[in-house]
């Protein structure tokens, strides 16, 4: 019994030595200097930075999908944003969420990387620590990353973070213009994130989304330029939300505090259950 437990206390010995040598081996200082603070560059609302908004975006989108967003398209031209799960003050999740409308810190350690965006407090965490897919996972509006660190330049020191984000949760949009992803929530999204090579202060995050909603995988690059002094502001929906959606109408609270149309010749709420009687 004793020549076991002798055997089984220098097991438990080296084992808890083979993983602090292991936890030592990593070396930090081949991570990238990504602190500070992230501003997403142009684009202003569309996905993709490098087109015309709206129908300027040409999404690749199946017949089916494009059939909803030109629905999309005709409620916001009439004023309407029932569509926009943002105005509603849900998160945009991924891949929108990426589109930062308001800055966004990354904090990057040798197992987890985590991305804060001040818009509506979304939150990732990308795991780095070779982990494989979980066969259960709660689907969020972030959904679940793993990255992988690579050297693209072979200098002996990580450039990029490689990321596939699945288990997403809906609904979720591409921008404001209400490009639709598919309502089965199997969105893939796959990133490459890296220093501009010309400016260390440029950060670019190369976006694929694979979605049952698109013909083809869409390619799409967001960049944001650092803050290294930031000030930080925080953002609630709700502080600033003017919209009120009753049944499926949009409407505005103006400045006196009195609910208005949205649309022409928009009707007003149905107010049965009020007291409509003026004295």
């Amino acid at each position: 019994m004793l020549y076991r437990s002798s055997i089984g206390a220098v097991a438990l010995a080296a084992a808890l030595s083979m993983a602090s040598s292991c936890a030592q081996a990593f070396d930090e200082t081949k991570l990238p200097d990504w602190k500070g603070q992230w501003v997403r560059i142009g684009g202003g609302g569309q996905y993709d930075p490098s087109k015309p908004g709206g129908r300027g975006q040409e999404p690749p989108l199946t017949a089916e999908y494009q059939a909803i967003w030109e629905a999309n398209l005709a409620e916001q031209a009439a004023g309407g944003q029932l569509y926009n799960t943002q105005v509603h003050c849900l998160p945009g999740g991924m891949p929108r969420m990426m589109m930062a409308y308001e800055p966004m810190e990354i904090i990057v350690t040798p197992d987890i990387t985590y991305i804060q965006i001040s818009f509506n407090n979304e939150f990732r965490r990308i795991y780095s620590d070779g982990r494989d897919w979980p066969k259960e996972q709660e689907p969020s509006y972030s959904g679940y990353s793993i990255g992988k660190w690579v050297d693209q330049d072979e200098h002996g020191r990580y450039s990029g973070l490689d990321v596939e984000t699945r288990d997403l949760k809906g609904p979720r949009i591409f921008d404001p213009s209400g490009i639709p992803l598919h309502s089965d929530n199997q969105t893939v999204v796959k990133e490459r994130m890296f220093l501009d090579k010309a400016d260390p202060d440029v950060l670019r995050d190369e976006i694929t989304t694979i979605d049952h909603a698109l013909t083809r995988p869409w390619t799409i690059t967001r960049s944001y330029h650092r803050q290294r002094n930031p000030v930080w502001v925080e953002h609630i929906c709700v502080e600033s939300n003017q919209y009120v959606f009753i049944g499926k109408e949009t409407y505005f609270v103006g400045g006196e505090g009195h609910l208005m149309p949205t649309k022409k010749g928009q009707a007003p709420p149905d107010l049965r259950y009020f007291n409509q009687s003026r004295k």
